[in-house]
């Protein structure tokens, strides 16, 4: 049995059963089988019907997932009122793509050789999919990985994680209810990590999809079976550039909300902050003065603004990296004090060192690093310095500087005027380097759980 708990105050929710070896091959079996059974595919029609009605008994319950993925998950309630928001119309998003989701006519009679032939391709379910999941948005990052698959016609197995399984768990029986057959979209529940290697690493998984730590994605990564596709999403420690041309009165509320959005556990968070040394100290009084304002309190609050990380250690080993930043010679302009088990005072450190761990690795926490440059340049130059990089932001109303920080910076999207943390559900969503492998994205994983064939008919 997995014991579930509250995030904030560790106090029970449920016990839920858990899943074995031989869980795992019945569920592999079930979905291999209906997948091999062609004549026993869900026609596009079919599976546009599941999603909308999918999304209509989400709306009915919506209320109870934004409860249920703060108190699971530790998200502000506001904060995952809008994320229940996010899931209904990424379901509606994987219907919707289906209208535009084909094949292309190939040219042909092009050579001699080519003459009196036409030639077309299809798209077809790529088989069977594992999806591994985060906990820190237990719902719609489920809805990321799921939707997708049920959309163009592949099984699912989909493992949540250990700490946030109840929003998955409805959500799948949500799917059954809709009308798509068990089979087709199936939970494993484990805190078993060699279980979910199993999953990810069977041969009958024909494409894995990851969200969570690059160690582990890159580790499942290297042992896939042969012909498995993967899609992999990190994090990184997201830089933002604010130029002195920036209005500061638009600046702070932005970057706030991109490095304290739950708690900073979010992929993106804003981390560095590269800011011009004619403002910084104008910049750092203003964003001092926001982050103390901050509401730290139980999620399930409607005026909550950050909770709870996500396990007690998480907090211990996000307290011990601001010690080794000051330690190594940053100053803490604010926070850092541990008010619970599992809750930080939202912190802000200037200058840290730029070999410190809060400088070079993603702090998944409340905490966001300041430093002052001259040339922007330079500011580029230390933004780009790591071996991940995602998303990235440049403030700035000198429309020279934003498009030259824009062009220059390393990051899948760059943000004019927006936080790191911004992101539409149908937009690809991409980490380079050692941030991930492959563009997220609803209507970008749909491509990549589908494969080309092409067709080609010769004039008798």
């Amino acid at each position: 049995m997995l014991t579930v708990v509250q995030a904030f105050d560790r106090a029970p929710i449920t016990e839920i059963a858990t899943d074995d070896a031989a869980a795992l091959e019945r569920k592999l079996q079930a979905a291999e089988r209906v997948f091999r059974d062609r004549d026993g595919w869900l026609k596009p029609h079919e599976r546009v019907a599941i999603l909308r009605r999918l999304a209509a008994l989400m709306e009915g319950r919506r209320d109870h997932f934004a409860m249920q993925i703060a108190r699971e998950g530790g998200k502000p309630l506001p904060d995952a009122v809008v994320e229940t928001n996010r899931a209904i119309d990424g379901v509606h998003n994987a219907a919707d793509e289906l209208r535009n989701f084909a094949g292309r006519e190939i040219p042909m009679g092009l050579s001699a050789a080519a003459e009196d032939r036409w030639a077309f391709t299809t798209k077809e379910p790529i088989g069977v999919v594992a999806a591994i999941s985060a906990f820190n948005h237990p719902l719609n990052l489920i809805v990321h990985q799921v939707a997708p698959a049920v959309a163009v016609g592949c099984p699912v197995i989909v493992k949540p994680a250990a700490t946030t399984p109840l929003s998955c768990i409805d959500f799948v029986a949500l799917v059954h209810e809709a009308g798509l057959p068990e089979p087709w979209c199936q939970t494993l529940i484990t805190e078993d990590n060699a279980l979910a290697e199993r999953l990810a690493t069977d041969s009958r998984v024909a494409f894995l999809t990851f969200i969570g730590s690059a160690r582990v994605g890159w580790s499942l990564h290297s042992k896939l079976a042969p012909g498995t596709r993967s899609a992999l999403e990190h994090g990184g420690a997201a830089p933002a550039i604010v130029d002195r041309s920036a209005d500061l009165g638009k600046v702070i509320e932005p970057i706030v909300k991109g490095g304290y959005y739950h708690a900073g556990q979010v992929c993106v968070s804003t981390q560095r902050i590269f800011i011009h040394a004619d403002i910084a100290d104008d910049f750092t009084q203003r964003l001092v003065a926001r982050v103390e304002s901050l509401r730290t309190a139980d999620p399930t609050l409607n005026d909550t603004e950050v909770g709870p990380l996500i396990l007690p250690r998480e907090a211990d080993r996000v307290g011990q990296w601001i010690e080794e930043a000051v330690q190594g010679g940053a100053t803490l302009a604010t926070g850092g004090k541990r008010l619970s088990g599992t809750t930080l005072q939202p912190a802000v450190l200037i200058d840290p060192a730029a070999d410190a761990k809060v400088s070079t690795l993603e702090v998944f926490g409340p905490v966001v690093a300041v430093y002052r440059y001259d040339d922007l340049d330079e500011a580029i130059r230390r933004a780009n310095a790591l071996p991940t990089a995602f998303q990235a932001s440049v403030f700035a109303q000198d429309v020279d500087v934003a498009m030259r920080a824009a062009n220059r910076l390393d990051a899948s999207a760059v943000m004019i005027n927006d936080p790191t943390a911004f992101r539409t559900d149908w937009m690809p969503f991409a980490g380079r380097k050692e941030s991930g492998y492959g563009t997220g994205g609803i209507p970008y994983t749909m491509r990549d759980m589908t494969q080309d064939k092409m067709i080609l008919m010769r004039r008798s």
